[in-house]
């Protein structure tokens, strides 16, 4: 009798942890469509959703050990609510070889760190290579820097990318294909920004929005957190926890408002183009979050329409996936993927369409 009991209480317990769990993951779906002020929490629970899927998939397997058949429906179902979610990270199959030989458009976003800030001028030059390899017809840069070593970096692109178009000084679109007008988008109180580019290829144009948007900066708040507390050491007293917690927390939601505000303002000036657009850049977020749903708008997500594999464009600790190229539906996606070259922080992304 007393082993029936401890397994009816731990049936209990593992039950309320799933409901738990479903009911976090569900919530973190979308967490997105709401914006992150007044909705801080749900609005992080975005980035957790992974880990809430591994927890589901984890609950699943405990209840088919334990032949509980109808609680293993809750995390099926729940999974099953995922699948969208898992697209925009991972999808089956490979890149389709002849489309990606087919005639069309190669677009690539790439945030280069300022190349490292190295004086040399080969970190660009090896880029640029690269770019030469990959066939690109049009290449978006964030953070950028004109100069390194004794030459401008325009002219040495020049001669593969005839046409450019600057718009802050750390952004630039360039092309082998006339620019006709470009556009610097400001944000407010932030050094991040935003540029437009109209583009004629061989009569059909479009614009083609270069974007970098607010910093999470993880490293200067762990930087801050770890200030706190060498101050606290200094001073002979154990900082609470809950004030680096609260530091952490509080740059993250800055980070989240500042990116919610600015993403709002590119997809009001990408709804309101008289042209097809192509929206690319250096989000600084993750899928399903409220900037990524917000950019997406009507786009098509091309990772989506024609990727394949793990998608992750970050090298940093945590491979996360913050760079996207989305395209209007009057374009067809051939073929999307990331670089493996490692002159940044970033990976460059490659999108090929047709127009």
């Amino acid at each position: 009798m007393g082993k029936l009991a401890v397994y009816k209480y731990l049936s209990l317990m593992f039950l309320a942890i799933q409901l738990i769990v479903t009911i976090f993951t569900i919530t973190a779906l979308y967490g997105g469509d709401v914006p992150p002020a007044g909705h801080t929490s749900r609005a992080m629970l975005v980035y957790v959703l992974p880990l809430l899927i591994v927890a589901n998939v984890l609950m699943l397997v405990y209840w088919l050990v334990r032949r509980k058949w109808l609680y293993a429906l809750l995390p099926i179902l729940t999974v099953a609510c995922c699948i969208p979610y898992i697209g925009t990270l991972y999808q089956f199959g490979s890149i389709d070889k002849a489309a990606e030989q087919a005639k069309g458009l190669k677009i690539a976003t790439y945030n280069v760190a300022l190349f490292q800030r190295e004086t040399s001028g080969f970190m660009a030059l090896d880029i640029l290579a690269e770019m030469r390899r990959q066939r690109v017809d049009v290449l978006c840069m964030q953070e950028y820097s004109n100069v390194s070593g004794d030459k401008k970096n325009s002219e040495s692109y020049k001669d593969y990318f005839p046409y450019m178009a600057t718009g802050k000084e750390d952004m630039v679109v360039y092309s082998r294909y006339p620019i006709k007008n470009s556009k610097t988008i400001l944000f407010d109180d932030t050094n991040n920004s935003a540029m437009s580019a109209d583009i004629d290829v061989n009569g059909v144009e479009f614009r083609i929005f270069n974007v970098h948007l607010q910093t999470t900066g993880i490293n200067r708040t762990l930087h801050q957190a770890a200030k706190i507390q060498s101050q606290g050491a200094m001073r002979g007293y154990e900082v609470p926890q809950n004030r680096i917690v609260n530091a952490i927390f509080g740059n993250y939601t800055m980070g989240m408002m500042f990116r919610a505000g600015q993403a709002i303002e590119v997809a009001n000036q990408v709804r309101s183009s008289e042209k097809p657009c192509i929206l690319c850049g250096d989000f600084n977020d993750v899928p399903y979050s409220f900037v990524y749903n917000t950019m997406l708008g009507n786009l098509v997500d091309g990772f989506k329409e024609c990727g394949s594999g793990w998608m992750y464009t970050f090298r940093g600790r945590k491979a996360v996936r913050i760079d996207y190229i989305f395209h209007d539906k009057s374009f067809k996606g051939l073929s999307y993927y990331k670089g493996d070259i490692t002159n940044s922080d970033h990976l460059p992304v490659y999108l090929k369409i047709a127009l």
